[in-house]
């Protein structure tokens, strides 16, 4: 393989994690413990078995169409070929005044390419601080990447939507419903460049559940 640098963009899970403020943390309790399994196994040989249970919503989460949307494709429904090595395009917010993401703050992207929208709010994840005026993309912002084609976007904030404006949800139900995945709660964008960059993050196949956590990654090729 030519030579690469991995850039893990995905919050660690682990039991007590808070990733939206209201939405129970996850639980990671022993099935099978190693002490207990030297009465199952062979002698010399111990595994371990544990349970966990959390919401999808937790740690770094996509968001396939069923999310949002009652016949929109499930996270087995997906097809890997918009969530695999798709060319990243960064655009770097951090430091902007304002929180909404128009589509002013937006250039031109490659049809089937993966957004990411570096606001440097990750800093505040697992913090009160995180879940206040984190910043989002507008409606209008919304349909500019639909307009464009774009396959995947992420952000590294709260929410892809303003969660203080009640309950309406533009940019998922306008992101979703054209098929583009969304990616929340990102980590360390701000180590990407514009351009040049692949991006992957799969969920498990799960049927009948419209969101679950992912190893979201980077890989930039050698200078």
């Amino acid at each position: 393989m030519p030579p690469r640098r991995i850039v893990d963009l995905s919050h660690r899970i682990r039991a007590g994690l808070i990733t939206y403020p209201g939405l129970p943390a996850p639980t990671i309790e022993p099935h099978l413990t190693r002490k207990a399994s030297r009465a199952v196994y062979a002698p010399g040989t111990e595994f371990a078995m544990d349970v966990i249970t959390m919401i999808g919503n937790t740690g770094t989460y996509l968001d396939s169409p069923f999310h949002r949307y009652a016949d929109g494709s499930d996270l087995a429904g997906l097809d890997l070929d918009t969530l695999l090595g798709l060319p990243a395009e960064v655009v770097h917010l951090s430091g902007e005044a304002g929180r909404g993401i128009a589509a002013s703050a937006l250039r031109e992207f490659a049809p089937g390419s993966a957004v990411l929208l570096h606001t440097g709010w990750d800093a505040h994840f697992g913090t009160a601080a995180y879940a206040s005026r984190a910043p989002f993309l507008t409606e209008d912002g919304a349909r500019a990447l639909v307009d464009a084609g774009v396959a995947l976007v992420g952000i590294d904030s709260l929410n892809i939507d303003d969660t203080e404006s009640g309950g309406s949800r533009p940019a998922h139900s306008i992101l979703l419903a054209a098929g583009i995945h969304v990616v929340e709660h990102l980590t360390r964008l701000g180590e990407l460049p514009e351009h040049g960059a692949l991006f992957t993050a799969a969920p498990p196949a799960i049927e009948g559940l419209g969101t679950f956590p992912v190893r979201a990654f980077a890989e930039i090729p050698a200078s």
